[in-house]
């Protein structure tokens, strides 16, 4: 997180919301949202875990989901759009292996978890999850 948060701030972003470590120490950071981040921050190319919201400036649609694919990872995406077919076309389009559309509440026990790209290989959780485990062999006889 300071990180990420330090070469954002480098690089011309501007924290709006917390920003530091949290008073309890260890591994707890306070809610951070960033405004302005460019996109060659390490934020942008790299895979964040704890609270930070960037937020990125984009032209139109097609520009939001260039930038927002353009990470050689994939885990998870957000977004919050009102027109069903922007949620079918967006959704669709962002190379992540879970995408939450007008939620940030994005797993439970029968959903398939786990990423793409460098984020991962395989799923957990669901009927899915159990396919690593599995060997799948195809067997020829001619008779």
């Amino acid at each position: 997180m300071e990180e990420h948060i330090a070469d954002a701030l480098e690089k011309g972003a501007r924290v709006v919301c917390g920003g530091k470590a949290h008073e309890r120490g260890g591994n707890f950071f306070q809610p951070t949202i960033l405004v302005d981040v460019p996109a060659n921050a390490k934020v942008s190319k790299e895979e964040t875990f704890g609270p930070l919201a960037p937020l990125f400036r984009f032209k139109d649609e097609a520009d939001v989901i260039a930038q927002a694919n353009d990470t050689e990872f994939g885990l998870a995406a957000y977004f919050y759009a009102r027109d069903l077919s922007r949620v079918f076309r967006v959704g669709e389009a962002l190379e992540y292996g879970i995408v939450g559309i007008n939620t940030g509440i994005i797993s439970n026990e029968v959903a398939p978890f786990g990423g793409i790209k460098a984020s991962g290989l395989g799923r957990e959780g669901s009927k899915y999850g159990i396919e690593d485990y599995l060997e799948i062999k195809y067997m020829c006889i001619g008779l």
